[in-house]
């Protein structure tokens, strides 16, 4: 207990320590409390955040801040347009089809398993995989009715959701334009000694950044690589699977393994088993192998310094905290920690070379 006790003393004895505590603190509650409430403004910072790599980019090249920002800004809006026209549509009919489709594919699979046990009744018997099917039945049931409670609520939801779309691009424009006037408002409410927290805050938002903005390029690529590898080889729910595909970048190794059964389950029953069920499969994981041996290095060679270990505990512990937000966010908040972690052992090295220094 007096290691614990001394370690604690000297620790929070620093007021940047301190002061680096509270914000950390602070933010938490903020978020844990008033998350619903702020969602527009949190989805606005986010996107602004993804949006102002570009707008230093433009800068660079010689343009001034306004246009920079205004090109950037009518360029997002054009693709948000062309996403919410076109591709929301597809995916939503896509995803009805496939719930409704979904009790099909798994009867025809059931039976061929039962099949199979008959011949190899050493490893299952039927009785078991009823039992296996039953309860997948009955998760089927619950997702169709989530579904269907979603689209009802999303009609009855339909004027916020009206308002969140004008609201948000407005609050984006705003973020980007008005970005060195928020930090210095910040700025001026800090106390002047906090060179940790700006430590901390710059490597947090250089690496979060980074690792945001090569994560929606990676799902990008994957997702549009493998819509035109899944209409090519003619599977049904293409703009689905190549959504799901996508996003299953944002889980490392997890996201990969999930997905690889509902592409096997719809090639299933497409073709049953035979070549173009086993073509489909293979290029699904050669998408995955591009993706995780040429892709994602290329992209985050140098972003995210975490251990494999390391990216499945964030999953598991920010997934349990906030859901599946926590599960898409766990490294970019796990890059947050690592930075707080890294700063503050920079200080404290620092700081004991200083009071060595001094005493010398």
């Amino acid at each position: 207990m007096n290691v614990i006790s001394n370690w604690i003393r000297q620790a929070f004895s620093d007021r940047q320590v301190v002061l680096l505590m509270s914000a950390l603190v602070f933010g938490l509650i903020a978020v844990y409390f008033f998350a619903d409430m702020l969602a527009p403004a949190i989805a606005a910072v986010v996107i602004a955040f993804l949006l102002d790599g570009a707008v230093t980019w433009l800068k660079k090249r010689g343009l001034k801040h306004i246009y920079a920002v205004i090109i950037t800004f009518v360029l997002f809006m054009c693709i948000a347009v062309v996403v919410v026209v076109t591709v929301l549509p597809l995916l939503f009919n896509q995803v009805l089809q496939f719930v409704n489709a979904t009790p099909q594919m798994v009867g025809a699979l059931q039976k061929y398993l039962v099949s199979l046990a008959a011949n190899f009744p050493d490893l299952f018997n039927q009785t078991q995989v009823n039992g296996w099917f039953t309860d997948l039945g009955r998760e089927i049931a619950v997702m169709g009715r989530d579904v269907l409670q979603y689209s009802v609520s999303g009609v009855r939801g339909a004027m916020t959701t009206a308002v969140y779309m004008v609201l948000v691009p407005v609050m984006v424009f705003f973020f980007l334009k008005d970005k060195v006037m928020i930090t210095n408002w910040f700025n001026s409410v800090l106390p002047v000694e906090r060179g940790l927290l700006t430590k901390v805050w710059r490597e947090a938002v250089s690496r979060s950044g980074d690792y945001a903005r090569g994560k929606v390029y990676e799902i990008i690529i994957v997702g549009v690589t493998s819509y035109v590898i899944y209409k090519f080889l003619g599977i049904n729910f293409a703009t689905l699977l190549a959504v799901a595909t996508g996003l299953s970048v944002l889980i490392p190794y997890i996201g990969a393994a999930i997905v690889t059964l509902p592409v096997a389950l719809v090639a299933y029953a497409q073709w049953g088993f035979g070549s173009e069920m086993l073509s489909a499969v293979i290029a699904y994981l050669i998408l995955q192998a591009f993706d995780g041996n040429l892709l994602a290095p290329l992209l985050f060679s140098e972003v995210v310094k975490l251990h494999p270990n390391a990216i499945i505990i964030a999953i598991l512990v920010f997934g349990g905290i906030w859901g599946l937000w926590g599960v898409f966010f766990a490294i970019p908040l796990a890059t947050a920690a690592h930075a707080v972690i890294h700063s503050w052992q920079e200080h404290r090295d620092d700081g004991r070379k200083s009071g060595t220094t001094d005493s010398a």
